[in-house]
């Protein structure tokens, strides 16, 4: 396979790293063959090594290395501060932004952006809704399928760009309660910032010793790594622009090149998915949700793909 069009993304970190880390971090991006890059901290706003003016030193760093930069949001607002950080963010308009919150979208309208997997856009009609309100990309919500998304793309606007999740841990649910706090036995309003500990999240597993969720703060995450490498083909043939990789704390330069190599020259699948399976942070694969099928199971490309609509 080659496509010369479709686009790599980098989503923004979802974890808990401290400042020195992510500037050398993304300093690293910089020289790497990513297209687009996401920043910003989308999951807890107690995670503040980094101030505003450090993203946006991030941003023109990478800007300056030929990257486009895209601001994102919070996922969940909870709090008068929240709101008040979400609209001087949205007021920027050097950047676009990625929306991750309903209200984003509304203090975005009329201005360019991109509605992040958590605006949960399920069918057309919506998507020409935010699209009168300035909608230029949207990124597919990671429990529909493929079959979902090809009924998507064909009464899609025509300006709007589709952007798919191709590898890392799927983000799943957000709630108020600080679930790596809990199980320090802390309350979320002294959490003693414990996911600074866990540059993966906090790995779950069931009383069988079957690795079986993430706890990433209020985010709860699958265990396994999303990993559609073998159904690039699948993926470009169904027109979507970018490719979106989330970052993992370990040798996401070469992810990124596994990516890219795949894209652009002919990289064998099947040593392609080896690869990226020998690089994922503990938890193994999966691809359920991509085929209509239980997010956490994992299909080969020799398994004949489930053509069902996905819901949650």
């Amino acid at each position: 396979m080659m496509n010369s069009r479709t686009k790599l993304s980098l989503g923004p970190v979802l974890y808990y790293w401290d400042r020195d880390t992510l500037f050398d971090f993304y300093k690293r991006i910089a020289e790497t063959q990513i297209d687009i890059v996401y920043l910003g901290e989308t999951v807890c706003s107690k995670r503040k090594l980094l101030r505003r003016d450090d993203w946006l030193e991030i941003a023109h760093q990478l800007q300056a290395a030929g990257k486009e930069v895209v601001l994102s949001s919070m996922t969940l607002i909870e709090a008068n501060s929240e709101l008040a950080a979400l609209k001087t963010l949205c007021s920027r308009l050097e950047f676009m932004i990625e929306a991750n919150d309903i209200s984003a979208v509304q203090l975005l309208k009329g201005k360019p952006f991109v509605s992040g997997a958590a605006i949960n856009l399920y069918n057309p009609r919506s998507l020409r809704v935010l699209a009168r309100h300035g909608l230029k990309r949207w990124v597919l919500p990671v429990e529909l399928s493929k079959q979902s998304l090809a009924d998507m793309q064909k009464e899609k606007p025509g300006n709007i760009e589709t952007e798919v999740l191709v590898y890392g841990r799927l983000p799943l649910a957000y709630s108020a309660r600080c679930f790596t706090a809990r199980s320090h036995n802390l309350p979320k309003d002294d959490c003693q910032y414990r996911c600074l500990d866990d540059p993966d999240g906090l790995l779950l597993s069931t009383q069988e010793n079957k690795k079986f969720l993430i706890l990433n703060g209020i985010q709860t995450q699958s265990a396994k790594t999303n990993n559609l490498i073998s159904e690039l083909d699948e993926i470009i043939n169904l027109e979507v622009d970018i490719l979106r990789i989330n970052p993992p704390s370990k040798h996401c330069e070469k992810i990124i090149n596994i990516f890219y190599q795949s894209l652009h020259n002919n990289y064998p699948a099947l040593k392609a998915s080896q690869e990226l399976e020998a690089l994922m942070p503990p938890g193994g694969a999966c691809n359920g949700y991509w085929h209509g099928d239980s997010g956490m199971n994992y299909q080969t490309s020799k398994q004949e793909p489930l053509l069902c609509h996905q819901q949650i």
